[in-house]
């Protein structure tokens, strides 16, 4: 496994809580009350928080936070060319009270083009803060399908994998870049493949036009692909079903995905996965991991703001050692504390302190007894 990423026990999926100081300045620049240069003073001493937080906990690798997005796709979304918000194109989330559905922030109505390059600021910045190893996450190419149209995108895309393909060619220069930079450690946020686990979001795939099977071959191979070409990098690819303030996407086990996923790419060291609540399932599916890769045991809940016992942490870790030997294992936040700007209100910055800090301890106990 390329640069002892093997020896990860203790990991960060990506996002952190943005400070109301951040957030604030956020809203100012856009309003223009504040110049484009003072905010980035701000926006630079979130990331710098956010870097000793993470060095101060003893986390194995670390990430800036996402401090500088608006949204966890904001490398697809906020950087490219193609996108704009088209009334009317709807999503289903589901909340405790029942499933709602949404306006899609963004519709693909044009051809994807890189604007600009928001991660390699993002990385040179946090390398040269950092005393750790800098993780770098990207969304997967196919959360482009969460805002295809049939009648707002057809008119650039004939096909929804050509759509697929082009946001596929996006990251993979992203990712080139990265490693010219000198990144050793890229992640791959792909909710989208998680959520198929759930058969009426199956179902809500084929009515957009879009072929579960498809997705599972291609799709998977598409987001395989920005892997290749860069020799001694760790790829990890992380999926969940949905984490917005309480809502989500989808529930049910990775029964239906596993296979599928340790399979089709093979191009990734670490398969970070949701394992937090009753709607990740159960360990069984990792029975299919391959030899010589890791399974990144998304235990602790960034949905919650209760800090879970550390035991019950470790007695999670062994249960799962029961269908993936333990050196292949390692554990995690099961998602990103702020998948955009406004996060969970339950969760706090101390909360979140604690969690991390419980990420770690946990770790401590399993590998390091």
């Amino acid at each position: 496994m390329p640069n002892g990423s093997d020896s990860i026990r203790a990991e960060i999926v990506g996002s952190l809580l943005r400070p109301r100081h951040l957030v604030g300045a956020r809203r100012a620049v856009q309003q223009g009350t504040i110049s484009a240069s003072a905010f980035k003073e701000i926006e630079d001493r979130a990331v710098d928080q956010a870097i000793a937080l993470q060095e101060g906990i003893g986390l194995g690798v670390l990430t800036d936070g996402e401090m500088r997005r608006g949204i966890f796709t904001g490398p697809l979304t906020e950087s490219v060319e193609g996108l704009e918000h088209v009334p009317g194109v709807k999503r289903v989330w589901y909340t405790a009270d029942g499933p709602i559905e949404e306006d899609l922030p963004l519709v693909v109505t044009g051809a994807l083009r890189l604007r600009r390059s928001s991660v390699t600021e993002e990385f040179s910045y946090a390398r040269a803060r950092a005393r750790g190893r800098v993780k770098v996450t990207l969304p997967s190419p196919l959360m482009m399908l969460l805002r295809w149209s049939g009648r707002h995108s057809t008119a650039a895309y004939t096909d929804v994998f050509a759509m697929a393909a082009d946001a596929a060619d996006i990251i993979r220069t992203e990712v080139q870049e990265l490693v010219r930079l000198g990144c050793t450690y890229v992640q791959i946020d792909a909710p989208e493949i998680a959520t198929l686990v759930q058969q009426e979001t199956r179902e809500w795939y084929e009515r957009q036009g879009i072929s579960v099977e498809r997705i599972l071959t291609e799709g998977l191979e598409l987001i395989n692909s920005v892997t290749t070409g860069a020799p001694g990098v760790t790829f990890g690819v992380h999926l969940c079903r949905g984490n917005r303030n309480g809502r989500w996407m989808a529930a049910g086990g990775y029964d239906a995905v596993a296979e599928a996923l340790f399979h089709r790419c093979s191009g990734f060291d670490r398969f970070l996965l949701e394992y937090d609540d009753e709607r990740s399932g159960t360990f069984e599916p990792l029975a299919a991991t391959p030899a010589g890769k890791t399974v990144v045991l998304g235990l602790v809940s960034t949905k919650t703001a209760v800090v879970e016992p550390v035991g019950e942490i470790v007695e999670r870790i062994q249960e799962a050692a029961a269908y993936v030997p333990l050196e292949q294992l390692a554990v995690s936040t099961q998602c990103g504390f702020a998948s955009m700007v406004e996060a969970h209100p339950e969760l706090t910055e101390d909360v979140q302190a604690a969690k991390l800090d419980l990420v770690v301890r946990a770790a401590d106990q399993v590998w390091k007894d």
